[in-house]
C-alpha cells in the first residue's frame, strides 16, 4: 500500500535522508521546511527514487503553518499515514552567551515544532485510528553535554511530552503509534549553518554517522511503531547507559572533554551565516544536502542498529552463548573432578 508521509524539517540531513528513503517505497511525501531551495532539491530526489513529492515551505514554529501544510498534504495526497518530526535549529555556545531570545527561538523550533507536529498528526490520525509518529531524537535528549545546553534542554522536553503522549494513547487503546529514535552525532550541514559563538567550527563528538544510517533506523521505527524508542549507534546506547550508573563521573568528564571535541581545527568569525532566524537554503539560497562536511570520518553502518531492530534475536543469541558457556565450565568442573 502507498503510504502518505510528511517530514518536517525535510530540506536537509536526517530529513532529507529520511525523504529518499520513503521515497524508494514509493511513498507520496509532504516535504516541510522553509528553505525552499532544499525543499525543491529533495522532492526531485524524491521523484528520481521513485516516489512523489510536494513541497510545503513551512516555519514548524507556527502552528497556523503546520496546520496548513497537514492540509496542503491531504488535499494532495490524502489521509496522513506517518508523520515525522525531524526538524530544529540551534545555538552553539556558553549557556551565558545565549540570549533570551535565541534560546526562545530554538526552543520554539526544536521544541515546540514537535508538539505542534504531533499535535497536527494526531488531529488527523485520531478520528481514522490510523497512523504512526516518528520523533526524531538524540542521545543529548538523555545526557546533556556543555555548548548545547538549548539543544539538550528542547531534546529532553520532547522525551517528556512524547512519554506522555503515548501513555494517553495506550490509555484510549487507540491504534495510532508514536515513537522515538535516538540518535548519534550525524554528519549533517547543521554544523555549518546553525548560530555559532565558538571561535572554532562546530562539530559532532564522534563516532559520526551519515545521515542515511538515521534514515533507515526512522523507516524500521515507521514500520514497527510498538517500541517506545530505538538507539542508533552504540555511542548512543553507551551515552545513556553510562549516564543512568555513572552520571558524576559522566559530568566530570564531559567538562573536561565536551568543549575540545566539538570543535574542529577551523577558525570560524562569530559573524558567519546562520539560520536561527532565516534559512539559508530559501529560493535565492543555496542547496545544503544531506550530507556535512565530515564525509571522510563518517560511518555509512552501524550494526548496533540491527541489534535495536532484533532484539528479541540478539537476546536469545546472547542467552544462548551464556547457556553454551555454563554447559562448558560444567563439562569441564565434571572432568575435573
Amino acid at each position: 500500500m502507498t503510504q502518505t508521509v510528511v517530514i518536517t524539517g525535510a530540506s536537509g540531513g536526517i530529513g532529507r535522508a529520511c525523504a529518499r528513503a520513503f521515497a524508494r517505497r514509493g511513498a507520496r511525501i509532504g516535504l516541510l521546511a522553509r528553505g525552499r531551495a532544499g525543499l525543491e532539491a529533495a522532492a526531485h530526489e524524491v521523484e528520481e527514487a521513485g516516489g512523489e513529492a510536494l513541497v510545503v515551505p513551512t516555519d514548524v514554529a507556527d502552528p497556523h503553518q503546520v496546520e496548513a501544510a497537514a492540509d496542503t498534504v491531504v488535499d494532495a495526497f490524502g489521509p496522513i499515514d506517518v508523520w515525522v518530526n525531524v526538524a530544529f535549529t540551534s545555538v552553539f555556545a556558553p549557556f551565558t552567551d545565549i540570549t533570551p531570545e535565541e534560546f526562545r527561538r530554538v526552543t520554539e523550533v526544536t521544541y515546540l515544532g514537535y508538539v505542534h507536529g504531533t499535535q497536527t498528526a494526531l488531529a488527523r490520525m485520531l478520528p481514522r485510528e490510523a497512523g504512526t509518529i516518528v520523533q526524531v531524537g538524540s542521545a543529548l535528549g538523555d545526557r546533556s553535554i556543555p555548548l548545547q545546553s538549548v539543544y539538550c534542554g528542547a531534546k529532553h522536553a520532547i522525551n517528556g511530552f512524547t512519554s506522555s503522549v503515548r501513555t494517553e494513547l495506550m490509555h484510549r487503546k487507540s491504534n495510532v503509534r508514536i515513537t522515538v529514535v535516538q540518535m548519534p552525532g550525524l554528519n549533517t550541514p547543521q554544523f555549518s549553518w546553525v548560530l555559532s559563538k565558538l571561535p572554532r567550527h562546530p562539530r559532532p563528538v564522534p563516532p559520526v554517522y551519515q545521515p542515511e544510517v538515521a534514515a533507515q533506523a526512522v523507516v524500521f521505527a515507521a514500520d514497527h511503531p510498538r517500541r517506545k524508542q530505538y538507539y542508533v549507534g552504540s555511542s548512543t546506547v553507551a551515552t545513556i547507559l553510562a549516564n543512568k550508573v555513572a552520571a558524576g563521573l559522566l559530568d566530570r568528564y564531559l567538562a573536561r572533554t565536551g568543549f575540545d571535541s566539538q570543535q574542529t581545527d577551523q577558525d570560524v568569525p562569530r559573524d558567519r551565516p546562520h539560520n536561527l532566524w532565516h534559512s539559508l537554503d530559501a529560493e535565492d539560497g543555496r542547496d545544503f544536502g544531506a550530507h556535512g562536511i565530515f564525509d571522510s570520518e563518517a560511518h555509512t553502518r552501524a550494526p548496533q542498529v540491527w541489534l535495536s531492530q532484533h532484539a528479541r534475536f540478539a537476546w536469545a543469541a546472547v542467552g544462548g552463548g551464556l547457556l553454551t558457556v555454563a554447559a562448558l565450565c560444567a563439562s569441564r568442573s565434571r572432568r575435573l573432578t
